[in-house]
């Protein structure tokens, strides 16, 4: 999937088909001049359903439909036949879609499981024939209901990646190159910021055919909690991650203080990122010879008391085996 194919954030308005009237007609036939009402009912209108899919990636396909309508039922008939239903309109949608109305931004809805079904404008439902309104006293109703009308409604769809482990970092961290190298993922890479626009996922395979996901997603700059950079967008990818890996260049200013600008910045987006597992990797280790990386050791150790954390190099191809062997012992260690 190229990266302008991935799309995760869209906006539809739904309209579901109107009930089909009910029959208003009276039996007449040869011999029976009196037959009395047998009008049938209307059928339901169609409704607009949000359907789950596990092989979707991507909300690509609804890009260019903004407007989703599902027909009308059908009339009544005579001798009580009912109309036809309306025709469902179904829209499959990747595990880990947010269901949300437009216009109060309120969430209705997560899909996270395969063929899971969620109705987001319910048709109308179908008016009575004459029929039901027979009484002793009205053996002729001439009357019957009208459909009811089908709803309206404006939604969007939000798309939350659903990965093991998250790559959270600065822009030009080496996220993507970590990616390329551990899985078979091609995300972009280049050495200027934001080369990373749209998440990218990559399956990581790992000893006795065992394997997990790895999602790299664009970088965090500061005040990305209020929106600024990618922001939200970003943000939003990392609440279904399992496993945080905080990835840390090397030769970073202060190694320990871009991990507490990381860490702020989930903590001010939504306080409970902070109690999913953290793993801290520092990469580009390569530039660094054995004195300075018992060095940079020893200055980190204290500030990072309890939480596990690894030197690796992408282009070196160090130290990823030791990683994986962490993230999958993490990702496993309640099962």
């Amino acid at each position: 999937m190229t990266e302008g194919n991935f799309v995760d954030y869209i906006k539809i308005h739904t309209q579901s088909g109107k009930g089909g009237k009910g029959s208003s007609h009276l039996r007449r036939e040869k011999y029976i001049p009196k037959g009395g009402p047998d009008g049938g009912d209307g059928g339901r209108g169609g409704h607009v359903i949000v359907k789950g899919n596990k092989e979707m990636w991507t909300l690509f396909h609804l890009k260019f439909k903004r407007h989703l309508r599902a027909t009308h039922g059908g009339d009544g008939g005579k001798q009580e036949s009912t109309g036809a239903d309306g025709q469902d309109v179904y829209v499959e949608v990747p595990l880990g879609t947010v269901i949300r109305d437009t216009n109060t931004n309120k969430i209705i809805k997560e899909i996270t499981e395969d063929k899971e079904e969620f109705i987001v404008a319910r048709g109308g439902k179908g008016g009575r024939g004459n029929v039901h309104f027979k009484t002793s006293t009205n053996q002729t109703p001439r009357y019957a209901q009208p459909g009811i009308e089908g709803e309206e409604n404006d939604i969007t769809l939000e798309l939350k990646i659903l990965a093991d482990v998250g790559l959270v970092g600065f822009p030009n961290a080496g996220k993507s190159t970590l990616l390329s190298v551990i899985t078979a993922a091609k995300p972009k890479i280049a050495d200027y910021e934001f080369t990373t626009l749209k998440p990218n996922l990559g399956i990581v395979k790992y000893r006795d055919f065992k394997s997990f996901v790895v999602a790299d997603i664009p970088g965090i700059i500061e005040g990305a909690a209020e929106g600024r950079g990618l922001g939200h967008r970003f943000l939003r990818h990392i609440e279904r991650n399992s496993t945080l890996l905080f990835l840390i260049p090397a030769d970073a200013d202060d190694i320990v203080k871009e991990y507490q600008i990381l860490e702020d910045e989930l903590r001010r987006y939504n306080p409970e990122l902070l109690d999913k597992d953290r793993i801290i990797a520092i990469s580009k280790s390569d530039m660094l010879d054995a004195e300075l990386k018992e060095e940079i050791n020893n200055s980190i150790k204290g500030d990072f008391q309890g939480m596990k954390y690894i030197f690796i190099s992408s282009v070196a191809q160090t130290g990823l085996q030791q990683l994986k062997d962490i993230l999958w012992e993490n990702l496993n260690k309640q099962v």
